[in-house]
């Protein structure tokens, strides 16, 4: 049960293809539909479905504010019940302290994103975000390997595994993710992919 007084913070997180954006996309309708004021922010270098909708690997989709630093998400925060924020792990660390003035002032804040990077280890801000939730759900996505339980997101590049040191700026290489559960997530550290060249 939410508390029935002020605000709070809701964080879900996952690997990619758990269906974080949609759960959050479902929440705020909800609210919506109770007649609440409600917002959705994204990062405005999220821009692989669209510039301004929050989408899902699903193709749910709602209207978003994109938005080039916390400042701006704050200022643009007033006067709403509800604050979405999508991929939240691409904001800087003044995103928590937002996130917390933003509950302590009496509104909803729902949070989403990867809690993990590719590397599996704790990803930008959410370890902070999720000490200081109020709820947390922690969504899974189904194996692209073994179709199991996926905890994790793999990072590809050029069809293998990204490595995890001595990396360089992979130019022109085609990099994509997959849901991988804890026994099929590979790891390569201290390979090297050699960069390159851009194509016109």
């Amino acid at each position: 049960m939410p508390p029935q007084r002020g605000g709070w913070l809701e964080v879900i997180c996952g690997p990619m293809f758990s269906g974080k954006s949609e759960e959050m996309i479902r929440r705020l309708r909800r609210a919506e539909i109770a007649g609440q004021r409600v917002v959705i922010f994204k990062p405005r270098i999220d821009d692989r479905y669209d510039t301004t909708d929050v989408v899902s690997h699903a193709g749910a989709r709602m209207r978003a504010v994109s938005v080039e630093s916390v400042p701006e998400l704050v200022a643009r925060s007033a006067g709403h019940d509800v604050i979405g924020i999508d991929e939240v792990q691409f904001f800087d660390r003044a995103v928590v302290d937002a996130a917390l003035a933003l509950a302590d002032s009496g509104v909803r804040v729902v949070v989403s994103g990867l809690d993990q990077d590719f590397r599996r280890l704790p990803f930008g801000v959410m370890p902070d975000l999720l000490a200081h939730a109020e709820f947390v759900d922690k969504l899974q996505a189904v194996c692209h390997r073994c179709g199991g339980t996926a905890t994790t997101t793999q990072r590809l590049v050029d069809g293998r595994p990204a490595p995890y040191s001595g990396e360089t700026i992979v130019v022109g290489a085609l990099d994509s993710y997959e849901a991988r559960c804890r026994d099929c997530h590979e790891a390569r550290q201290g390979d090297l992919i050699v960069a390159e060249p851009l194509v016109a």
